[in-house]
Order: structure tokens, then C-alpha cells, then sequence
């Protein structure tokens, strides 16, 4: 089988000259397998011989050919020619929490919208005004979801969706939190509270943070009355604290008896989260395939894996596993070594204890946000001032990735990172760098056009780049998916121990701290009023301490070597937080 997807967002073919068509072997015998309509190109898949020609012509890399080993069937949704394909559909269950694990582009979104009903499922027939509910309900005849879409189609069962984008939110409505939210459930305070967004009730939505309108965004979802809820990406912007906080309150709804479905990129809150998993495999930007329902463990544990046995399909080149991460660099060499020293902000003041950073070691911050980590980290760096106005070392360079990523850069990819170092092109370069974190198919992509976990992983090269000792990354993993995550981690900790350069790293992605960090520095105090960081202590004691004021607890996972969330209040949680170990590192 032979899949054939075309960008027309990155194709120029109006301006190009059309190498996908001039090159392609069978147009050149005398097929019509790639032709120009008059508004765009459309590749035929069915005289495709999959050479792959086109795809590595084509200057604007908006052609994507796949060549399957095995059939798809049942085909539940395709955008148009050429695009996106979805098959099978996640299975909602009434009084349970169902989690989606999958890359980014390979349709959970979609899914989710199929399921709330803001898309009505096409079979693939895109062209076909109207498909009728009945064969829609047929394609999915003696299966669990059945019952589910029949009710769906007849208009019996009222659902409500939070998107995943909540930054766009001020864009689209007006005043303040108050005045937006809709109590339909009778359970405003409870909700407000659960997710600890008092404060913000009456400040106008434009001036909200991201933790804060994604906390706003799922209070609006969750006082809706609905017999089905989907959120997508809830952790998104929240910091620790707050993720734990979210999960507890979905898991509220899903008590009450009502169908609840979330995708989620953390493995941790997943844990927490979810009580049955689906996982979504196939390529990103050109198909996705839902599989069937699994346990939380063993989704989680599957997906790590990347094969799935009932299927006998492996839809990854090899395992993500976390097996080996408890090797941690024990520094000799300092780099680094600071008194105490505080910043002080009107109406903020974050206080740090002394410490000192060894050479070629890997430093995790964590806390709740709002608590001066990026202060902190700029104060190191020396692009803030500490109210004592010590000098740190003028000797040391820094690179610095913020955590808020913008770039008014007017070329490529490629022109950036060009600037920034002359190894871009070199091969060595591109294992160590590019091929990690999946940026060679972008190098042309203008950077004005990046999504934001395209941004994320440039901004994290343009740090890792640079002629530095210390290296400080500010929430490298946000709008990252699972398996970008697990891959960034063993970037860093491979390039900190090749190069012997120094980094910290602000996250709340526990499992990537987990696996990256040598040693950690715990923040705590009064979120936006003042924060206070410890000495650099050993991570297993700054995961402990940090744990048991979440008051949750992990164990490992023998299968794969992730630290595991227990679920609150089970025998394991019970024992470990007897005996005070409430991190299994």
C-alpha cells in the first residue's frame, strides 16, 4: 500500500519548476502519476511506484511518500486528496478517564474533533456531499464505539471540547473570567477552587498568562453540562502542581459517571490521569491509526515500546526506554560557585542559597511557576543583576534559551543556525544536532512559519550551537510530544558528556528531569510573591522532597525504567509514603 501526501501550505508550484513531475519515472513513460490541475499538483497513488523521486526533488519539502508493508482498512476520515487519513476512532467509556498517546500529526486532534462532533466522518469519500449516519455506524459494527456514534449521530449525546491552542483565546474572547465562565453544572466555586484560579476571576483575559487562560480553558469546559468531555493537551503551560491539580479535578467528572477523553504528551500526569489508553501510530502529516484500548500501563508501556504484538506492527525503529538513566556524572571541576543572593521585583522577590555547578553536569530546577527559576537562572548567566550586585564570572559564556520562544528572523532555518555556527552543513553536525531533533526536513521552512514545537526544538539548537561553558535551557520541552521528549533528554545528556559543557534545566516534565539531571536545585515559597531556591543537592533528595510536597509518589517501571506515578491512595502509594520514599530513583 502506498500513501501519498502533499503539503500545499509549503508547495510553491506556481512559482516552481515542477521537478515532481519532470523527474518522476512514470510521467516520463507516459502515465499521469503527477500532474498539475491548474491549482495544485495531485500525485495518483495508485500509479505511484513509491521511488521517492519527487520527495527529494521537491525544493520546498512538501511531498511525503509512504510505502506500507501492510494494508489499512476501514478508513474513518481523509481532509482531500493527498492529505491527512485517519483510521479507526478512540472508545470513550462512561465513568472512566481514556487517555491518547501519539506524535504530534498523526491525528488525535482530529479524532477528538470526530468524537465531539465538530467533524463528521468522511470514509475517506471527500468528495461526496453527504455520508450517510448508517454507514458510518456500519464501519464500526460489533465494536464497543458503536453504541457511542449512534447516539453521537442522532443528537442524544451533548459533548464539549477544550482545543489544544489557548494562547489564541484573547483573540477570540473579550472581558474577564468571571463575565466568560458559564456555571451550567451548579459547581462554580468547586471548580475555581479545584483549580486554584480565584485570583484571576476578575482581570481581563488579555492580560492572563499561559498556565493561567489554559487553567481558565479547562474551568470553562468543566462547568459545562455535558454526558461527554474532551481535552486536548491540558498540561500544556502548568507547572507541577497545577498538572496534579488539573488531573485530581478531570478525574471528578469521570466519578460522576461521565465519559472523559484526554491527550496528553506527559507521561507522568498520563499516569495519573488515565484509566484506559489508546495509542495513535502511523507517520505524522500523513496518516494515523488508532489502536485498540489497553490499560494505562500497558498503553504507556507499549507505546514506549514501539511495537504493537496484537497487530504484530512495529511503528517504531526501536524502543524509547529510560533504562539506564540512574548514571549520573559526578563533578571534580567547579565552574560555577555563588553566594547568597536575592532580586528583588516590585511585589516579587525570589532568594537563592549559595552552591556551586560542576563542569560538565547537568543541573534540574523545578517548582511551581512564578517562583523567579528564570531570575535565577538569569542572575547565573549574568543578564540580570542580583540585589547584591555580585559579579559572576565574566570569563564564562553563556547561551540561554528563554522559555517564552519568539523570533522576528526573516530567512530559513537553515540562514539561522548559519549565524550561528559554520558546522551546519557539516555531517557531524547534523547526527549530533539535526537528525535528534528532527530539523533537517525544516531547514528551508522559513522561520516566521514554524508551529510551536518547531521553534522549540530550533531555539534549543541555536543554544546547544553556540561557543559555551554553561548552557541554560528554560522549558525545553514544552509543545514537545513524548517522543520528542524522550529524545531531547538523551540529546542533552549525550552532548553534556561529549562536550564537558554545563547545563541546567527549568522543566515540569518530571520524567525528563528524571532522566537528564545529575543533580537539582528545588524552588519553593508563594507562587508571584516570593521564591526561594535551595543549595544543588542530589537529585534523588530534590526529587524526594519535591514529591512529597505534590504528596505523590513514583515507583519504577520494571518493563521500560520510567519512574511511574502510583495512583493516589493505592497499596504502593500508601507504602511508600509510609516509609518516606516517595521517589523511586
Amino acid at each position: 500500500m502506498r500513501l501519498a501526501v502533499i503539503d500545499h501550505n509549503k508547495c510553491r508550484y506556481k512559482k516552481c519548476t515542477k521537478p515532481c513531475i519532470s523527474f518522476c519515472p512514470r510521467v516520463r513513460s507516459g502515465d499521469e502519476t503527477v500532474v498539475d490541475d491548474g491549482k495544485k499538483i495531485i500525485i495518483n497513488e495508485e500509479l505511484c511506484i513509491g521511488c521517492g523521486i519527487c520527495v527529494n526533488k521537491c525544493q520546498h519539502d512538501a511531498i511525503k511518500i509512504i510505502n506500507l508493508s501492510h494494508e489499512l482498512e476501514n478508513m474513518t476520515h481523509q481532509y482531500g486528496k493527498n492529505t491527512f487519513r485517519l483510521y479507526g476512532l478512540p472508545c470513550p467509556l462512561k465513568g472512566q478517564v481514556v487517555g491518547i498517546l501519539g506524535a504530534n500529526g498523526i491525528g488525535k486532534s482530529t479524532a477528538l474533533q470526530i468524537l465531539s462532533g465538530k467533524i463528521k466522518p468522511n470514509l475517506g469519500r471527500f468528495d461526496a456531499k453527504e455520508i450517510d449516519n448508517k454507514e458510518i455506524i456500519s464501519l464500526f459494527k460489533g465494536t464497543e464505539i458503536q453504541m457511542y456514534l449512534t447516539n453521537l449521530l442522532e443528537g442524544k449525546l451533548k459533548t464539549v471540547y477544550k482545543p489544544q491552542q489557548v494562547d489564541s483565546l484573547p483573540k477570540l474572547v473579550k472581558g474577564t473570567p468571571r463575565k466568560i465562565l458559564k456555571d451550567e453544572r451548579g459547581v462554580f466555586d468547586e471548580v475555581i477552587g479545584d483549580l486554584g484560579i480565584e485570583n484571576i476571576l476578575d482581570r481581563d483575559i488579555s492580560k492572563l498568562s499561559g498556565g493561567e487562560l489554559q487553567r481558565m480553558t479547562i474551568a470553562a469546559v468543566m462547568l459545562k453540562e455535558a454526558d461527554i468531555y474532551y481535552f486536548d493537551e491540558p498540561s500544556s503551560y502548568l507547572d507541577s502542581y497545577q498538572r496534579l491539580a488539573m488531573a485530581k479535578a478531570i478525574r471528578k467528572l469521570a466519578a460522576l459517571g461521565k465519559y472523559v477523553v484526554v491527550v496528553e504528551h506527559d507521561l507522568a500526569t498520563m499516569d495519573i490521569l488515565a484509566d484506559q489508553v489508546h495509542i495513535v501510530h502511523g507517520s505524522p502529516g500523513v496518516y494515523g491509526v488508532i489502536s485498540m484500548l489497553y490499560s494505562a500501563r500497558r498503553g504507556i508501556n507499549t507505546y514506549l515500546d514501539g511495537y504493537i504484538r496484537e497487530d504484530n506492527i512495529r511503528f517504531r525503529d526501536e524502543a524509547l526506554s529510560f533504562k539506564g538513566r540512574g548514571k549520573k556524572f559526578e563533578g571534580v571541576n567547579k565552574l560555577i560557585e555563588y553566594p547568597k543572593m536575592s532580586k528583588t521585583y516590585d511585589g516579587f522577590e525570589v532568594k537563592a542559597e549559595e552552591g556551586f555547578i560542576y563542569e560538565g553536569e547537568i543541573i534540574g530546577a523545578f517548582g511551581a511557576n512564578a517562583l523567579g527559576k528564570t531570575t535565577f537562572m538569569k542572575m547565573l548567566a549574568g543578564k540580570e543583576e542580583s540585589d547584591e550586585k555580585i559579579p559572576m564570572d565574566s570569563e564564562i559564556k553563556v547561551a540561554y534559551k528563554p522559555q517564552y520562544l519568539y523570533s522576528d528572523f526573516s530567512g530559513s532555518v537553515r540562514e539561522l543556525l548559519s549565524g550561528i555556527t559554520k558546522d551546519v552543513n557539516k555531517t557531524t553536525y547534523k547526527k549530533k544536532i539535526l537528525r535528534p531533533l528532527d530539523l533537517e526536513h525544516i531547514m528551508e521552512n522559513k522561520v516566521s512559519t514554524l508551529s510551536g514545537g518547531e521553534m522549540q526544538r530550533v531555539a534549543i539548537a541555536i543554544a546547544l550551537s553556540q561557543e559555551t561553558e554553561l548552557i541554560l535551557l528554560d522549558e525545553p520541552s514544552a509543545y514537545l510530544d513524548v517522543e520528542q521528549r524522550v529524545k531531547l533528554a538523551k540529546l542533552i545528556r549525550g552532548f553534556v558528556e561529549d562536550s564537558r559543557k554545563t547545563c541546567i534545566i527549568i522543566d515540569h516534565d518530571l520524567l525528563v528531569l528524571d532522566y537528564i539531571s545529575d543533580r537539582a536545585i528545588l524552588f519553593d515559597g508563594e507562587s508571584g510573591v516570593s521564591g526561594h531556591a535551595g543549595s544543588p543537592s542530589s537529585l534523588k533528595k530534590g526529587l524526594n522532597a519535591f514529591l512529597k510536597q505534590l504528596d505523590i509518589t513514583f515507583r519504577e517501571e520494571p518493563d521500560t525504567g520510567r519512574p511511574r506515578a502510583n495512583k493516589e491512595g493505592s497499596q504502593k502509594d500508601q507504602v511508600q509514603k509510609k516509609s518516606g520514599k516517595y521517589y523511586c530513583g
